[in-house]
């Protein structure tokens, strides 16, 4: 049998990881709490370079 997933992606501004990493961890904390796996992080080259999270969970 074929695995199927469903995806999840999240953009973080640089200021959440610097100002706010407690609220950070809640987040990946709630999102693991709901079966979500963080399975990249790539940054954005832009103005503001930020960061896309992509999760991924069995569908």
């Amino acid at each position: 049998m074929t695995q199927h997933w469903q995806y999840h992606v999240v953009d973080l501004p640089p200021r959440m990881f610097e100002a706010m990493p407690e609220r950070l961890q809640a987040e990946l904390d709630r999102l693991g709490a709901e079966g979500w796996e963080l399975v990249s992080v790539v940054q954005v080259p832009t103005l503001t370079d930020y960061a896309r999270l992509f999760f991924k969970k069995p569908a």
